[in-house]
């Protein structure tokens, strides 16, 4: 016994084996838990984008509460949003005061705010924008003996060309969701 001798390869393969057992067991990441952020705005960035992604889904739930569940279960998002689905979302103790709202607005949390309707729509519907009100009533025969060659080397005819197409475009969505609309009573109806 006292002869026996240690390969090369042995060796290479126990050192190996070894330095895999030692990152396994002290340099894993999956024993080691997420590291805490350290800068404050990140981590307040990073809150407020959380419980922004939930409201979006879920504008019915108010920010203290969702602060609140998020606070419970370490920023874990889909535990949050799975006790919402399933009614177990609690309401905050009295005690609990939420961070202040970032103090330089940014447009993602203008739309947090659930319900806010504008006071008057910001673009009038396309009928109306594109003057289309009496091509509504137009018959399709009519649109059809309108059109021309597929494409003029004329500017002006390509811009009314393109126009009519646009035009055509409306009309026809119009009209498919008028059949649309018709179709989903008619079934109401029915159900009723």
């Amino acid at each position: 016994m006292a002869d026996e001798q240690v390969s090369l390869t042995s060796l290479i393969l126990i050192v190996v084996l070894g330095g895999l057992i030692i990152r396994y067991l002290f340099f894993s990441s999956t024993t080691q838990a997420p590291r805490p952020q350290r800068d404050p705005q990140s981590a307040s960035r990073a809150r407020e984008a959380a419980v922004e992604r939930i409201q979006q889904m879920f504008p019915q739930v108010d920010r203290r509460t969702i602060l609140w569940d998020l606070h419970r279960n370490g920023g874990n998002i889909a535990a949050t949003t799975e006790r919402i689905l399933s009614g177990r979302i609690e309401t905050p103790p009295v005690t609990f005061q939420p961070p202040p709202l970032p103090t330089s607005p940014s447009p993602s949390s203008a739309q947090t705010q659930p319900f806010k309707t504008p006071s008057k729509p910001s673009e009038p519907d396309l009928i109306t924008r594109y003057n289309l009100k009496e091509k509504i009533n137009a018959s399709e025969e009519a649109e059809a003996a309108k059109k021309t060659k597929a494409w003029s080397s004329n500017r002006d005819e390509r811009q009314a060309s393109l126009q009519r197409r646009r035009d055509e475009m409306i009309l026809a969505a119009r009209k498919k969701m008028e059949a649309r609309i018709a179709a989903e009573k008619a079934t109401a109806e029915k159900a009723q």
